[in-house]
C-alpha cells in the first residue's frame, strides 16, 4: 500500500515561509490582507515559539504544538503556517473537526497555499470524501502544477480510493518527470502500466 507523504515534513515545510519571513517589511493590500507574504514583518518572540512549536511536532508532543501554535496565532494571524502546522497537530491527535477548521482558516489567509490545500485534501481523503479531496488536489494544481506532495497525492488517491487507473499513471508520471529518482513512484508506474495493459 502506498504511504501519504509525511504530514510532519510538510508541515515543516510551511513552517520555512515563517522563518524567511522574520527581518521583512509587511505590504497588506487595500482591505488590509496580506498579498504578499514574503513580506510579513514577524516579531522575535512569535518566531521563537514558532520554532519550539516545530520542535514539539518533531518529537510528537502534540498538545504541547497545538497550546504554543494557538498562542502563535494569537498573536500573529496573518501567515498561513502556523495554522497548517496547528492543523497537523490537531490531526495527529485524532480531532479532525478542528484540523478540517485549522486548514480552512489557513487558506482564508492565503487561499491558494498549496500545503494547506494538500494537507486538507488529505483529511477529506481519509474522511471518505474523496470528490472534495481531487476537487482540491485539481484545483490546486492548476495554480501550483510543480507541487509535488499534491501530485503525488493525487495519484494516491486515483489509484487506491478512485480506481482511476489513468488518472494514477498521469499523476505519477508527472511527479517523476520532476522527481526522477523516486523509485517506488517508479514501481507504482510500472504496476500502473501493467494493469492498464500498456
Amino acid at each position: 500500500m502506498r504511504k501519504p507523504i509525511n504530514r510532519v515534513l510538510l508541515g515543516v515545510l510551511a513552517a520555512v515561509a515563517v522563518t524567511l519571513l522574520a527581518s521583512c517589511a509587511s505590504t497588506p493590500s487595500r482591505g488590509g490582507k496580506v498579498t504578499d507574504f514574503s513580506s510579513v514583518r514577524v516579531s522575535g518572540s512569535v518566531n521563537r515559539d514558532f520554532e519550539q512549536s516545530l520542535e514539539y511536532l518533531r518529537g510528537e508532543k502534540y498538545p504541547e504544538a497545538i497550546e504554543l501554535l494557538q498562542s502563535v496565532i494569537d498573536r500573529e494571524h496573518r501567515l498561513p503556517a502556523p495554522y497548517i502546522n496547528l492543523g497537523i497537530a490537531y490531526y495527529k491527535t485524532g480531532d479532525e473537526k478542528n484540523a478540517e477548521e485549522t486548514f480552512l482558516q489557513a487558506l482564508k489567509v492565503d487561499a491558494e497555499n498549496p500545503v494547506a490545500t494538500n494537507e486538507l485534501a488529505v483529511l477529506y481523503r481519509k474522511q471518505g470524501r474523496f470528490a472534495e479531496a481531487r476537487k482540491l488536489y485539481t484545483s490546486s494544481l492548476a495554480e501550483h502544477p510543480d507541487y509535488l506532495p499534491m501530485i503525488k497525492n493525487l495519484g494516491i488517491l486515483c489509484d487506491l480510493y478512485l480506481q482511476d487507473v489513468s488518472c494514477a499513471l498521469a499523476q505519477f508520471q508527472q511527479y517523476l518527470k520532476l522527481e526522477p529518482e523516486d523509485k517506488d513512484v517508479a514501481i507504482w508506474v510500472a504496476d500502473l502500466k501493467r494493469r492498464a495493459g500498456k
